[in-house]
């Protein structure tokens, strides 16, 4: 797997260590204004729910009661590590956390947790942590690449490539040389995990996944700027990643069109509130039914076409136990953009997932692997589906973008209104905070030092020139 022509690790590192504010094109800097802003509302929405309340608790006991970095859904500060621990864990509830398509990789909640909390640690600048955040991205979202579908199949890549992430983010916010990132990334990789069978049970490990990755990447990062070595063949070694979680590792994809590609700008939106894999069919679903006018009560069947990755994923999860598992079942999930048209966050509950008619109507939904879906996975999540009336009709749809992608993405004023519905699920902050923080958010590269997201208002005032004008 160690590819003898080129040193692709390294040249990731090296790309990674040197990357800078300037070398940000236009696009990339308002794509991480928008992601941190879509990343703290999927935060604060996590608010109360059992798997952070349990992380919390544990934060509590064994991290310090004060500290420089706030963990967002208490409002409690603590260290930079336990503030990414929770803060991680809370933004991965409610499935409304962004996602790269050709990566499958959840960049956001893993990168930002870690860069926050070590951001407010050493009062970095906004475009410190807009900088830091774009190496996140495009370190994560590459090994993710690097590892291939196959990883997919058995791990879940925002534990395993967002470890990775995590730590590049945080090496490049502390400044550490091309030396110490590759020392990063080593530690980072051999502590990489996160395996797929808690869906089987509707198990709380996807939260300790991410938790995982952004407090495994903040420890990395620090510690390796402290002289702690790390593998320098992680990735592609003969007892690396790939070697044990991968059959179809490309180490080209490391190094591909490093500063030419910016992987941050690829990123989508998540528009329901479920799992990624149910968003191409429930748009498809949607459509068709609203060019044909066709009511629930109308459709007896729905053929899914989905890709391989989804059948996965989403195959062991045909009678959702929890709410959570819900959002992972393909059939609840069209049902409720059947029935109700939408699956936002307020409508996974325990009401709704013990409706008699959501559970009936799940049952009409089956998945079927469509080799064209198929084939155009991961660079393309292709929705199509074709449904049976009670009269013997069928129709079918067919979406090639879902909402969200960044052939169909969402403005900022609809990342506002995600924003503020996130933010109210849980009553995590009120719509004044909210309202202040989605104008820090845009203005996020003119933060002179990054605090308390809320006693301060995330940071001090925006930096001035000679005239008084900001800029």
């Amino acid at each position: 797997m160690t590819d003898t022509t080129r040193n692709v690790t390294r040249e990731l590192a090296a790309f990674l260590a040197n990357l800078s504010f300037a070398m940000l094109p236009e696009a990339v800097v308002a794509r991480s204004e928008e992601l941190f802003l879509d990343w703290i509302a999927s935060a604060l929405a996590g608010r109360a729910a059992r798997p952070v309340v349990a992380l919390e608790r544990f934060a509590e006991t064994m991290g310090p009661a004060t500290g420089p970095s706030e963990i967002l859904v208490s409002r409690r500060c603590t260290s930079p590590l336990f503030a990414a621990l929770v803060n991680a864990a809370s933004s991965h509830v409610v499935e409304q956390d962004d996602v790269h398509n050709g990566s499958v990789l959840h960049p956001g909640t893993v990168v930002f947790p870690a860069v926050l909390a070590a951001g407010q640690s050493i009062g970095a600048t906004g475009p410190d942590l807009i900088t830091a955040a774009t190496a996140g991205y495009e370190a994560g979202i590459r090994i993710g690449e690097f590892l291939g579908r196959s990883h997919y199949r058995v791990f879940h890549t925002t534990g395993t490539a967002g470890t990775l992430a995590a730590a590049a983010a945080v090496a490049r916010l502390l400044k550490l040389d091309e030396d110490s990132m590759l020392h990063v990334l080593g530690n980072a990789g051999t502590q990489a995990a996160g395996l797929w069978e808690f869906l089987r049970e509707g198990a709380d490990s996807k939260q300790l996944h991410t938790a995982k990755a952004a407090a495994d990447g903040v420890l990395s990062a620090y510690i390796a700027g402290d002289g702690f070595t790390g593998a320098h063949q992680i990735l592609t070694g003969k007892q690396g990643m790939a070697a044990g979680m991968s059959v179809d590792a490309d180490p080209a994809r490391l190094a591909d069109q490093l500063g030419e590609r910016w992987a941050m700008t690829e990123t989508s939106f998540k528009y329901h509130a479920s799992c990624r894999h149910t968003h191409p069919a429930a748009d498809a679903l949607c459509e068709l039914m609203h060019s044909h006018g066709l009511g629930h009560q109308d459709i007896t069947r729905v053929d899914a076409h989905v890709h391989q990755a989804a059948i996965d994923v989403l195959g062991p999860v045909t009678a959702p136990r929890t709410v959570h598992q819900a959002k992972f079942c393909m059939g609840f999930v069209l049902a409720l953009m059947a029935v109700r048209g939408h699956a936002g966050v307020d409508d996974f509950d325990d009401a709704t997932l013990n409706d008699p008619v959501m559970r009936d109507w799940s049952r009409r939904v089956v998945m079927v692997c469509d080799p064209q879906v198929d084939a155009a996975y991961p660079q393309r999540w292709l929705g199509k589906v074709e449904v049976t009336t009670r009269d013997g009709r069928t129709y079918a749809a067919r979406v090639d973008a879902p909402k969200g992608d960044p052939g169909n993405p969402l403005s900022r004023p609809e990342l506002e209104d995600k924003a503020l519905r996130l933010a109210a699920y849980r009553q995590a902050a009120t719509p004044d905070e909210m309202h202040d923080l989605i104008k820090l958010a845009w203005n996020l590269r003119d933060m002179e030092s990054i605090h308390s997201i809320f006693a301060d208002g995330l940071g001090t005032r925006p930096k001035q020139d000679a005239t008084g004008v900001r800029r």
